[in-house]
């Protein structure tokens, strides 16, 4: 299954200007990248999958709407999936879009290929 594509493109747009930002096929969606770390992706269920401080990830897990991220059954340590009904709204997914941002703009940029 494709990822959404209305969510990649609102992501698109609310990333658009942001310095350092790149998108690739990952996870099964598609990532956007800020200095060579995955911030937010548009997932294929049409959820949001966000990178977040592992020290605040906890406190925004609802065990409904937003979850850890997990692959393969097993859960990601600073990784979350927040619903597609949540980021419908559009102050929602810009908070989220942030918050992935955020954390990734304090990690060392990686080294170019």
């Amino acid at each position: 299954m494709a990822y959404d594509e209305v969510l990649a493109q609102r992501l698109q747009d609310l990333l658009d200007g942001e310095p350092g930002v790149s998108s690739r096929w990952m996870f099964g969606g598609l990532g956007f990248m800020v200095d060579g770390h995955m911030a937010v992706a548009a997932a294929s269920s049409g959820a949001l999958m966000v990178r977040a401080d592992p020290a605040d990830a906890d406190g925004w897990v609802d065990g409904d709407a937003v979850n850890p991220m997990e692959m393969r059954g097993r859960p990601m340590a600073g990784w979350l999936l927040v619903a597609a009904d949540v980021v419908a709204d559009d102050d929602a997914l810009e908070t989220w879009v942030s918050r992935g941002v955020g954390f990734v703009r304090t990690l060392p940029p990686k080294p170019s290929p």
